[in-house]
């Protein structure tokens, strides 16, 4: 799918796209970027940036990155390893493939910021599911 279309069909995630306000920066075979715009209502009481909006932004690179009209994935384990705070209004998401088989499927999700520091690391297992 072109970025667009990617763009089109991820309107229905309506958590990630209208509560959360991510958007799709780029996508590609078995990959995507995302991006969230960091705004207060994503902080927590600290002033940091909330650890659920960092595995939000982590989960929707993954998602992007494995489903469209053929294939549906979910995750089926994740784990988040929060390396530093973040600096600058902007998080960055990108889902990498790194191992592909006939029911499951293993990928890397690295977390940044504008100054393009790495912030969390997240490694997610999806599970294809079969035609409905």
């Amino acid at each position: 799918m072109t970025l667009e279309e990617k763009k089109e069909f991820f309107k229905q995630d309506r958590f990630a796209v209208e509560t959360t306000g991510l958007e799709i920066i780029s996508v590609g075979e078995n990959t995507a970027k995302v991006k969230l715009k960091i705004e207060d209502r994503h902080l927590n009481g600290l002033g940091f940036l909330m650890g659920g909006a960092y595995f939000t932004t982590a989960d929707f690179a993954f998602a992007v990155a494995t489903n469209d009209n053929i294939n549906k994935v979910v995750t089926s384990s994740s784990t988040i390893n929060y390396l530093r705070s973040v600096k600058g209004d902007e998080l960055y998401a990108e889902a990498k493939l790194l191992k592909n088989g006939r029911s499951i499927c293993f990928y890397q999700i690295d977390l940044t910021d504008k100054e393009g520091n790495l912030v969390a690391v997240v490694n997610t297992t999806g599970c294809r599911l079969a035609p409905l």
